[in-house]
């Protein structure tokens, strides 16, 4: 049985979607404050967090950067009465895995609950490979020419989508769905900002490039393809 950590200060709300995800299978802590999130979060190997923005003691976003700051990579569903792009791409940028504005359903959100569960159950302990750069899943470890490459959990799964197809052209589309599981375009810069990141860190003092830009459709991972010889994968769908 999986366990799930609801951390949401709202009873009523709580209740709902706690006994949702019981009578799917699942089993639930609930937590009403970030602050004791956190720890909770650190102690227990939860298969995912359900966790609201705003929060006594330590808000949504505080909880989920602390986690990533200590390379704790437990999947999170942020819930936020605020809907907005700037406000999702918030909670994206801050460390969690989807978003969700509210008012929602609750079988939405345990569909979405069960989507990161599987995918997290699904990684495989396998490390790809381009020229001197390394990705090891299961370590969540980089490494370029033997010398480890710290990266924030968005960035290693953005490189680790981009190693998964290198060789082809990834449009910004298939790397939104990939990478932030987005089925639509935020109408902003988000990929561009990480691939900037990851380059700054991966290629930067290297001579050989591995990432490279398709001007108008996306990014590419290659150390010798020719650019004709490149395909650009389908966009998602």
């Amino acid at each position: 049985m999986k366990r799930i950590l609801l951390v949401e200060d709202e009873a009523r709300t709580a209740n709902f979607i706690a006994e949702a995800l019981r009578e799917d299978g699942f089993k639930v802590d609930i937590c009403g404050d970030g602050k004791s999130a956190y720890e909770m979060g650190q102690r227990e190997p939860y298969a995912a967090v359900v966790l609201d923005i705003m929060l006594p003691e330590w808000n949504g976003l505080k909880v989920v950067q602390e986690w990533r700051k200590q390379s704790n990579s437990v999947p999170v569903l942020m819930l936020s009465a605020r809907g907005g792009v700037e406000q999702r791409v918030e909670g994206l940028n801050a460390g969690a895995d989807d978003y969700l504005p509210k008012p929602f359903s609750v079988t939405e959100v345990v569909a979405r609950v069960k989507a990161l569960t599987r995918r997290s159950g699904e990684r495989k302990s396998i490390e790809l490979h381009m020229a001197d750069l390394s990705l090891n899943v299961a370590a969540r470890e980089v490494r370029r020419a033997g010398r480890r490459v710290d990266l924030s959990p968005r960035e290693f799964k953005l490189l680790e989508v981009l190693m998964r197809h290198q060789g082809h052209i990834c449009p910004r589309s298939l790397l939104l769905s990939e990478a932030w599981d987005y089925q639509f375009d935020p109408g902003t810069n988000l990929v561009d900002v990480y691939v900037r990141r990851i380059r700054d860190k991966v290629d930067f003092s290297h001579d050989v490039k591995l990432i490279h830009t398709v001007k108008g459709i996306g990014y590419v991972m290659h150390d010798t393809k020719p650019a004709q010889e490149l395909k650009v994968l389908e966009e998602a769908k």
